[in-house]
């Protein structure tokens, strides 16, 4: 009775100071993903604006986006190789200089080629983001305890997510456009100096850097050769034609050299041997369809928003919160009950169901479309999203080795980045060629109405002939109509692309293996390994390893960077 009463009490102590330290090592991390976030999210309503005022089309508007994705993609695994070589910590405080310069440099843009060069130069370090916060998550918290955690980061989304657009339709509306550039910078400052004082990782090993750079070199190539592909065929050149077969075909032989190089280096950008884990390769399939559905149908919402039902930015972020509100709701309440019960597949059964629902239903709006469905539809979307996105991400970190955290880590971001990438391409091609077949078969429509406004309506014919976006919102009533409708049909129809992608994401996550989550963080796994434990059970494991797993203690006390070390070993001997 005694000990039970002492003891008891300590455990709760040891909990309380664990879970404190863990609060504290997250603040930066938090505040980190935060920046990101709201650089990205605050843009999002303004873009239609921006590419008009700097005289883009649709092309040019896709490409704003594809190239931030493709960097970003194409990043994310050189990041992941360098969290496994590097210091964490500073590497991610140099993602964030990198992301939040160029994004401030981008507000200083006076076309449409600089701003997609900066926003290029942004995924580079919004891959870094991408994979160092999963892998750093994953040093101080393990798999089974994430959801536990989850509602601060949907506080940290909800507010990025839903106040961004908003904060960015309100800029552009009074301040201009190019502000929303520059108001992440004074929380950029915050974050790095909190992340310097608050998160405290184990020490590595120090290793030899080798970087695959033919790897990346080849990567780059052929996707940018792909996505250039998608974006030009049927308007700049024929999908029969020589472009194509030399797109596609440096395409296919930049893969097939990327394969061979990767078989051969000794530390390869995507090791294919983790395509051996099944449940690192049915993770990777599910992202690129989730990745599709996700970054291609949220980047052309805003824009039917405002091109399909003539909202001003600041309308469009408000009309777009189901969506946000769907993907934080679920992520929160999901990850909450996956932590309790510890049962995940189930949940992502249910994200697949959804995403299949809400793309399939958003592929059948039109200008005029009951916004009470049209908030349905993107609910359950975003619901899917957050169901399935990061947690694709936990199971394969809950079966990667620890030695290959951060390339298993990246490995399924980058995928995942990768399908947003193709789909926005894809997507964004459709709707222009959508678009413009159905400004041909409307020409009649169109020439009546620009009749009817005299002179300015030749101003207008004039700018609908240049492929310039148009501002819909400030068109007469007259044309303006015409012209929602054109887009909504559009819009409409690149969504209908997203459907058979998220069913397959869903066939994947069907076959996953439904191995539960281990209760042990990666730096735990490392010392079990270490003292010859790896074959021990997780509770066996965590009992042989109590008190430990506390990677900013380990730091700030100056203790042996792999917790439990000599205990641990003291018991298996």
């Amino acid at each position: 009775m005694t000990t039970t009463s002492v003891t008891a009490p300590a455990v709760s102590d040891d909990e309380k100071r664990r879970h404190r330290r863990i609060l504290q090592a997250l603040s930066g991390l938090l505040l980190g993903m935060f920046v990101s976030m709201l650089a990205s999210t605050v843009v999002s309503t303004s873009l239609p604006v921006i590419v008009h005022d700097l005289g883009g089309d649709q092309a040019a508007f896709t490409w704003v986006v594809t190239a931030t994705l493709l960097t970003t993609a194409i990043s994310t695994p050189v990041w992941g190789k360098l969290a496994d070589l590097f210091n964490r910590k500073l590497l991610i405080q140099l993602a964030i200089v990198i992301f939040v310069v160029a994004t401030a440099a981008a507000g200083f843009s006076q076309d449409p080629a600089t701003l997609i060069a900066f926003r290029a130069v942004q995924g580079i370090g919004a891959g870094g983001l991408a994979a160092l916060s999963q892998v750093i998550m994953a040093d101080i918290i393990s798999p089974r305890e994430r959801g536990r955690y989850m509602g601060l980061f949907g506080a940290v989304m909800a507010v990025a997510t839903v106040g961004g657009p908003l904060l960015g339709g309100v800029i552009t509306d009074s301040l201009g456009w190019r502000w929303n550039f520059f108001v992440a910078i004074p929380f950029a400052v915050v974050a790095l100096v909190i992340m310097q004082r608050t998160l405290h990782l184990p020490a590595r090993p120090k290793q030899k850097a080798r970087i695959d750079y033919i790897g990346i070199v080849l990567l780059a190539a052929s996707v940018s050769l792909l996505l250039i592909w998608v974006t030009g065929a049927g308007s700049d050149f024929d999908w029969w034609s020589t472009e194509t077969i030399i797109m596609v075909g440096g395409a296919l032989l930049g893969t097939a050299l990327f394969i061979v190089t990767e078989l051969r280096v000794k530390e390869p950008l995507v090791p294919l041997g983790l395509f051996k884990n099944r449940t690192f390769t049915l993770a990777v399939i599910a992202s690129i369809a989730t990745g599709i559905a996700m970054f291609g149908t949220s980047v052309f919402l805003s824009q039917y928003m405002q091109m399909a039902r003539g909202a001003t930015p600041t309308e469009a972020g408000v009309m777009t919160i189901p969506m946000i509100a769907g993907l934080l709701l679920a992520s929160i309440v999901v990850g909450g009950l996956i932590t309790r019960h510890g049962h995940w597949k189930p949940w992502l059964i249910v994200g697949g169901v959804l995403l299949i629902a809400g793309a399939f239903l958003l592929s059948t709006i039109h200008y005029d479309t009951n916004f009470a469905l049209v908030s349905l539809y993107m609910f359950l979307l975003g619901a899917g999203v957050g169901m399935t996105m990061q947690n694709l991400v936990l199971i394969v970190q809950n079966t990667a080795s620890p030695s290959e955290m951060g390339v298993a880590s990246s490995g399924v971001t980058f995928f995942r980045s990768l399908g947003g990438t193709i789909g926005v391409s894809v997507m964004g091609a459709a709707l222009a060629s959508s678009a413009t077949t159905l400004f041909g078969d409307m020409k009649a429509e169109i020439g009546a109405a620009l009749v009817q406004l005299g002179d300015k309506g030749a101003e207008i014919g004039r700018q609908l002939q240049s492929g310039t976006i148009p501002q819909v919102s400030e068109l007469p009533e007259g044309i303006r109509v015409i012209v929602e409708d054109i887009y909504a049909q559009a819009i409409a129809h690149s969504f209908l692309i997203a459907v058979p992608v998220a069913v397959v994401s869903l066939i994947a996550i069907v076959f996953l293996p439904n191995i539960p989550l281990t209760r042990m963080t990666t730096s735990e796994r490392v010392a079990a390994s270490e003292a010859d434990l790896a074959t021990v059970s997780v509770s066996a494991g965590m009992s042989t390893l109590d008190a430990t797993g506390d990677a900013p203690h380990a730091a700030e006390t100056g203790a042996d960077p792999t917790p439990g070390r000599d205990e641990a070993s003291a018991s298996s001997r």
